[in-house]
């Protein structure tokens, strides 16, 4: 088939690639830089994965143009939708834009929607747009294994009210490496689905840094009790290494959205793990300052190992809440090239860093530190992300 792609992130760019393997693929992005970049065959994200399979691939890379799309037989969407607190909900934006010159130009095929959106958005376009056949799909990507997992992905959601989602589901299920349940459901409940499986991981995250804040406060071995817990089946020992709070490109925007969604219906946990984030960030910093260092060193605003994603890392909270403190705050950051950070001095040097810096403060251990771990303050236990 001839496929479109909007937005060249790490959901787009791996479904183009993805599909690219049999069919006809082109993505669009709004960045000229970016496309230049994946017509050179230069990934634009960081995925060892996707980008060994970017240089076998037949992928066409443009500057979005939505007259050469109209022709496709499908279109899929992964531009950025942000939480907007002012709107209380997505910015739906670069979707709505789309979708509208889409259906100027007669658009009259598929458009598979892989953007995280709000319960009823898939639905409220299908009714604006009778003629187009819509579908929601749900993305499970990590980041930094975005192609892998869309090899192996733990499930394929499938929300749409049309009979081509079995062609849909049979077009991904042909791709994957690892059989999977695919799952054929309605618009809204396949957009719940995305919030509500992130809002869980963002709980878990939650629960276990609280574990972690009353160990740390009580005296306690925060990693003997995370074991013994762990060890129970249901439980399980996985996605428990405390951190500085969830962050990154999900889990931050999807349970704030959720919480919106929820508007009148009975709720007080998901409040909870939204407040729970401020909170995990308000003891970190707390911590700190009880050293009364006159500057903390920030290594790396990443959000993870791997990764060149600053957006909503949770150790950008904690650097202002100690700025706001009026303690000096340097950062070290190899992927960001600007001077400032924030009005935070970059310290291009690692040595530099290292040696002017009271305490430094780290989401996840690495050996960099190793030789001033007298100075690093981090609740990363196991060094895993």
């Amino acid at each position: 088939m001839n496929i479109h792609v909007f937005g060249a992130g790490y959901v787009g760019l791996s479904n183009a690639i993805l599909l690219a393997n049999q069919h006809d693929v082109t993505i669009h992005d709004i960045n000229p830089n970016k496309v230049e970049k994946l017509s050179r065959k230069e990934s634009v994200i960081i995925d060892t994965l996707l980008e060994e399979a970017l240089l076998k691939s037949n992928l066409k890379a443009i500057v979005s143009d939505y007259s050469i799309a109209v022709n496709a037989d499908i279109v899929l969407l992964a531009t950025p939708t942000n939480y907007d607190p002012d709107l209380n909900t997505f910015d739906t934006s670069s979707l709505d834009s789309i979708i509208h010159s889409l259906s100027t130009n007669r658009f009259q095929n598929t458009i598979i929607i892989r953007s995280t959106v709000p319960v009823g958005y898939t639905q409220k376009n299908q009714n604006q747009y009778p003629h187009i056949k819509f579908v929601f799909m749900p993305e499970f990507l990590r980041e930094g294994q975005a192609y892998h997992d869309n090899l192996h992905p733990s499930r394929i959601v499938v929300g749409t009210v049309h009979s081509i989602s079995h062609q849909i589901a049979k077009m991904y299920l042909d791709l994957v490496e690892t059989p999977c349940t695919v799952l054929q459901v309605g618009f809204d409940e396949a957009e719940a689905i995305k919030l509500f499986s992130n809002t869980f991981l963002a709980m878990r995250v939650s629960f276990f840094n609280e574990l972690d804040s009353y160990a740390e406060v009580r005296g306690l071995n925060t990693q003997q009790i995370i074991e013994g817990v762990s060890l129970d089946p249901r439980v399980g020992n996985y996605y428990n290494n405390p951190s500085f709070g969830y962050g990154g490109y999900c889990l931050p925007k999807d349970t704030k959205q959720l919480l919106a969604n929820y508007n009148n219906v009975p709720q007080s946990l998901i409040s909870a793990i939204v407040e729970a984030n401020a909170t995990r960030k308000d003891h970190i910093a707390n911590q700190v300052l009880k050293h009364k260092p006159k500057i903390v060193g920030v290594y790396r605003l990443t959000m993870k190992s791997n990764s060149d994603n600053f957006r909503d890392s949770a150790i950008q909270g904690i650097m202002k809440r100690i700025k706001a403190k009026g303690v000096e705050v340097v950062v070290y950051e190899p992927y960001y090239q600007e001077e400032l950070f924030f009005n935070s001095r970059v310290i291009r040097e690692l040595n530099e860093f290292k040696n002017m810096c009271d305490i430094i403060i780290t989401n996840r251990m690495h050996e960099d530190l190793k030789d001033v771990v007298e100075k690093v303050y981090t609740r990363d236990i196991t060094q895993k992300d």
